[in-house]
């Protein structure tokens, strides 16, 4: 069966979630520079918002550069803590140390997914979900980084949502799909609408 898709990213989250929809794709990373884009739009003021957007097309119009048919997916997930962007935690102190400024406060995950077909783009999203979480204990707070580090690297916020990271909140506010880096509902209306996806 022909791929309806080709999603620009490595993440295995976003893959598992498009095969779960039972949407056909092919993986094609993107190899982009994000810390210099990141660095780059901070210097000239851009909203978190705008640093997703940004990322996402970058990686959608780097992968259907390279002639790639059809549809092409870049996706970027941004942690924006007031007006501070959040990175992933590359050591177990940096991911700690995410959580003690984040712990007792909210913060947001902006999911930005953009579409490129025949070397423009067609379809654009941001999703947002605002996260509450927790005043949880140092105690409790080096237990969580001993169960979960290294995985936990891979998330931006030192947590993931569909592990033991959900004890760490007591409220969220927005989609699932949103949090876990893909807004997939607005994704398939999109390829409903466009035809693509049976309705």
């Amino acid at each position: 069966m022909t791929e309806v898709l080709t999603l620009a990213s490595g993440s295995k989250i976003r893959s598992e979630l498009l095969s779960k929809a039972r949407i056909d794709h092919r993986i094609e990373p993107a190899r982009v520079d994000e810390e210099a884009v990141r660095e780059s739009l901070d210097a000239e003021g851009a909203s978190p918002r705008d640093l997703a957007d940004a990322l996402a097309e970058m990686k959608a119009r780097k992968v259907a550069g390279r002639g790639m048919p059809g549809l092409v997916l870049g996706c970027d997930q941004v942690l924006a803590f007031g007006e501070e962007v959040f990175s992933k935690p590359e050591a177990r102190e940096e991911a700690a140390e995410q959580i003690r400024r984040l712990r007792g406060e909210r913060h947001q995950l902006l999911s930005a997914a953009v579409l490129y077909e025949d070397g423009a783009p067609v379809w654009r999203h941001v999703g947002t979900a605002r996260l509450y979480m927790r005043d949880v204990s140092d105690d409790f707070l080096e237990g969580y980084l001993d169960r979960n580090w290294p995985d936990i690297g891979e998330s931006v916020g030192g947590y993931k949502l569909e592990a033991e990271g959900v004890r760490l909140f007591t409220r969220i506010e927005g989609d699932h799909f949103t949090i876990l880096g893909l807004p997939l509902l607005q994704l398939i209306d999109y390829l409903v609408l466009k035809g693509v996806l049976p309705s």
